[in-house]
């Protein structure tokens, strides 16, 4: 089977997952050059690379410099492509491939549905992803919305996302409760995290608000900030403004796995008022549950490995009171179950969210 995969960036989150499809299938790669904020992957580990320009059109319409006329080539047998309506040369090599009277089988990658589509949005995703043979997305909850939407249930399929889940195991292996709380924090209150980039729209400001809250209620918590970003500073004079100095701590970016998954796995909650995104598969795999918020349509496809009670829990989206009150639940009724927990959210990300799984699924459409 020989595939073209057409990608927009080759992001570094994704090289696992993309070294076992390189590995499964003859796969040529293009990748657009990437200059967005995101890690670029190390694309020598593929037998086969090409990187071109993402040139814009206008407004968010780009195509992908050269991609229609490799994807045009007899070479392939199959296509497989980023589904982002906003390129311009994936609609090309779709409609072209219609016509054509030796069509490949075209795949689509994508995150596809979000709940908040209008009328002309639901039109334009109806036809875009209907050029395909059949659609991935990252999760259940895209495909509901595909098929209330009008999308053939048939042609759709979860394939969720993955991190390196390999080498996180292996991490997790090795990993036993520290005092690094305690000893930082200097009490035993519960430890709150974040990881991520300290951005505006992870609306860090609602948890420092909300532990501000919980704390005039006599209930403290510590909380541990691992990442930088923009907002760092207005979160700092934020964390200054309520006197919480003594209970949160800016550890700053860390690029060392071993620290991360010791910060995380010491962590009673991570929580991530804004979109939650790989921050759920990121500290589940070290067994700590998630809360966020539950407008679905505003969030990132891996909310769903968030099990209410289980994994993890939501509160009502964009309410300081809601968070504040889900954060003193969830320490009251589960903190006695922490191991069970951990163990829920091993088995969560174990299950449904890894490199293996994502193949396992290619493998029953792609052969």
């Amino acid at each position: 089977m020989k595939v073209l995969m057409l990608f927009n960036i080759a992001s570094s989150y994704r090289a696992p997952i993309y070294k076992i499809i390189d590995d499964t299938y003859d796969c040529k790669w293009m990748f657009g050059i990437n200059t967005q904020d995101i890690k670029s992957m190390d694309t020598s580990i593929l037998k086969s690379v090409r990187e071109v320009p993402n040139k814009s059109v206008i407004g968010p319409l780009y195509r992908q410099v050269g991609a229609y006329t490799e994807a045009k080539k007899d070479y392939y047998d199959s296509l497989f492509m980023l589904g982002e309506p906003f390129c311009l040369s994936t609609w090309a090599i779709m409609l072209r491939n219609k016509i054509s009277k030796r069509p490949k089988r075209v795949y689509l990658w994508s995150h596809g549905w979000y709940g908040r589509e209008g009328f002309i949005k639901i039109w334009l995703k109806r036809v875009f992803f209907g050029l395909a043979d059949h659609v991935f997305t990252y999760g259940q909850y895209a495909k509901d919305v595909a098929i209330s939407q009008g999308f053939n249930s048939s042609k759709i399929t979860p394939i969720h996302n993955s991190l390196n889940h390999s080498n996180q195991v292996d991490l997790r292996s090795k990993l036993s409760p520290s005092a690094i709380y305690r000893e930082h924090f200097g009490n035993s209150y519960p430890t709150l995290l974040f990881i991520g980039r300290l951005t505006s729209v992870k609306r860090l400001d609602m948890l420092i608000n909300a532990i501000d809250i919980l704390k005039h209620r006599g209930e403290h918590y510590n909380l541990v900030l691992v990442g930088d970003g923009v907002m760092r500073p207005q979160l700092e004079q934020l964390v200054n403004d309520k006197d919480l100095n003594r209970q949160v701590w800016f550890y700053g970016a860390c690029y060392d796995d071993t620290q991360n998954a010791q910060l995380i796995f010491d962590a009673d909650l991570c929580v991530a008022p804004g979109n939650v995104g790989l921050t759920a598969m990121h500290t589940m795999v070290f067994g700590t549950p998630v809360l966020t918020h539950d407008n679905f349509a505003m969030q990132m496809p891996e909310f769903e490995a968030v099990k209410s009670g289980e994994t993890g829990d939501f509160f009502r989206y964009n309410d300081i009171e809601s968070l504040a009150s889900k954060i003193g639940e969830w320490m009251k009724t589960k903190a006695s179950k922490r191991e069970e927990i951990r163990e829920a959210c091993f088995k969560e990300i174990d299950e449904k969210w890894t490199p293996e799984f994502q193949i396992k699924v290619l493998r029953n459409y792609i052969k």
